[in-house]
């Protein structure tokens, strides 16, 4: 299909997308790797005024360690961070994340602020940036402000992004010791999203007693969540079969779980424990 007429824009600074964006007063968007925004344009689901390309902007794609973390840039293409060694070995479950999306033409083009911003219900990178304690740095106003992962996805493609406002970088802190990780998910065999996808990090003292988790679902619902019902469960316990079995049960907790030609809300519900459990095992074995 053919998108309605639009203009487009090719800003070469990150100062002229967002005057660019103000100009059009909600009925712009930005065009980050276009992985998401242009099929839903040819389905004529989106029908704008204007296109503002950032492809062109200099400096919005990179990998930094800093303090131990990671500063990523919000054109940064899933493949940058799926084969990055510095992404892999400070933040694994960011890299396994992101080699799950979709095919390699998509990884190539797609980028991790588009993902973002997109806030698509059923998309990888969000599950894992939550589980990360991920914060992201927002241009658009005088003065930049950052929005923690846990308050940016707010619902179905809506994300906490304002009018005029753009993703300038992702910041992921430093993992702790002793932490292990997993990322897993049942895709739709054709787009590669999740139908349900389980993020999860999990720490242990030197006794193995968990001191901190974190389990992310992405899928089941309108918009990926923390479990925090299971994190509570888990903390100052072993992570042990019977306590991780446990603690899956109660994935389903406070998800108002969809329904579509991909899987009812009972399936979804019956994922999300199953691939609860596969993910937190892991992520255990890892530590060790």
């Amino acid at each position: 299909m053919i998108p309605a007429a639009f203009e487009y824009h090719a800003p070469k600074t990150l100062r002229q997308a967002i005057s660019t964006l103000r100009k059009y007063d909600g009925e712009a968007r930005v065009l980050a790797g276009g992985m998401s925004l242009v099929p839903m344009m040819k389905l004529r689901l989106a029908n704008l005024a204007a296109v503002v390309d950032l492809g062109r902007i200099k400096g919005l794609s990179f990998i930094q360690e800093v303090n131990g973390g990671l500063s990523i840039g919000p054109m940064t293409t899933h493949y940058d961070i799926e084969s990055s060694e510095v992404v892999q070995r400070i933040s694994p479950i960011l890299a396994e994340a992101a080699a799950l999306v979709g095919d390699v033409q998509v990884r190539n083009r797609g980028t991790i602020g588009g993902s973002v911003a997109h806030a698509d219900p059923a998309a990888d990178l969000p599950a894992a940036l939550l589980v990360l304690h991920a914060k992201f740095s927002i241009a658009g106003s005088a003065r930049r402000r950052i929005v923690r992962a846990d308050r940016m996805f707010v619902d179905a493609y809506t994300s906490a992004l304002e009018e005029g406002e753009v993703i300038a970088g992702v910041h992921v802190p430093a993992m702790p010791p002793r932490t292990g990780w997993s990322y897993k998910k049942l895709a739709n065999r054709a787009s590669r999203f999740a139908i349900v996808g389980i993020a999860t990090q999990v720490t242990t003292d030197e006794q193995g007693v968990c001191t901190r988790a974190r389990v992310a679902i992405t899928g089941a619902g309108p918009a990926p969540t923390r479990a925090r019902t299971i994190e509570r469960y888990l903390t100052g316990k072993k992570l042990t079969p019977l306590n991780i079995t446990k603690s899956a049960t109660r994935a389903i907790a406070g998800i108002e779980f969809l329904g579509d030609v991909h899987g009812s809300p009972e399936y979804r519900k019956h994922l999300t424990m199953e691939l609860t459990k596969q993910a937190l095992t892991e992520a255990s074995e890892r530590i060790r």
